[in-house]
């Protein structure tokens, strides 16, 4: 399917204030971004670079006065998710180098703290992908999603005690269980089509079978129309916008996700 994405942020800032940003999605096996805008008003310099876990970012400071941020890009990307049921295991030897970091526990994936209880949720099931949904089934059928409701800064253990969250909140949950039993787990943000209440997206990656796959303890399948903006491992690794020195709270905050006609000339798939 083919989904036009876009993010206008604006702010009010006081005074010069250096800024990143992770707003760009970028092409891969997962979707292929076909056309992209983005535009800062007033104009400024920006200077891109790739992050330590491949997302793009970019560099900038905001001049005082209102600034904004507009994003829009149209992208290709599948209608539905990938499931990989028996996907073994991959033995933490036998790991690819870069996925060691999905491994450890984190600012918010406090994974050390989950062993006995990863070890109890998924004893019934074949080690590898058929442990995560276990995990995935356990956060969905016993904590509450409550968008716009969660505390920001919570960590995973903090989540399991509270019984509800975010997006983001459930995912760092999730992540650090799988990652008490060896399994590497990464954090995505992006852009979610049937998402209600509309708004950026967290879900989960987890590495089993020699590949990634996507999970989400929000929501009761694994629809399509995902655009991926960027990976980490957990939410510190992803802010869309990192603000230096006064803090600067957006004054608008607008996401949006429409399917389009295919840009090859044909209907729209899914």
């Amino acid at each position: 399917m083919w989904l036009r994405t876009s993010c206008l942020l604006e702010f009010d800032i006081p005074e010069p204030t250096p800024f990143l940003l992770m707003l760009r999605p970028r092409s891969g096996w997962q979707q292929w971004v076909s056309r992209e805008e983005y535009v800062f008003t007033p104009s400024v310099p920006a200077v891109e670079f790739t992050d330590s876990f491949g997302n793009l970012c970019q560099r900038l400071v905001a001049p005082s006065g209102n600034f904004s941020i507009r994003t829009s890009s149209d992208i290709m990307t599948s209608d539905s998710s990938d499931t990989g049921f028996g996907a073994p295991f991959i033995e933490v030897q036998h790991l690819p180098a870069e996925l060691l970091p999905y491994l450890y526990p984190s600012r918010y994936c406090d994974s050390d703290l989950f062993t006995d209880m990863a070890a109890s949720l998924t004893s019934h099931v074949a080690p590898g992908y058929d442990q995560v949904h276990a995990i995935v089934d356990y956060i969905r059928n016993n904590l509450r999603f409550t968008p716009f409701e969660g505390e920001s800064n919570l960590s995973a253990s903090q989540v399991n005690q509270a019984g509800s969250g975010v997006c983001r909140d459930l995912a760092h949950l999730a992540i650090a269980l799988c990652r008490a039993i060896s399994i590497p787990s990464r954090l995505v943000v992006g852009y979610f089509e049937t998402l209600e209440p509309m708004d950026l997206h967290a879900w989960m990656e987890v590495y089993v079978g020699h590949r990634w796959y996507a999970l989400d303890p929000t929501q009761p399948d694994m629809k399509g129309g995902r655009v991926a903006i960027g990976y980490g491992r957990d939410a510190a690794d992803v802010a869309i916008y990192t603000q230096f020195g006064e803090l600067v709270e957006p004054v608008t905050m607008q996401i949006d996700v429409q399917r389009i006609a295919d840009l090859n000339g044909g209907p729209v798939g899914g």
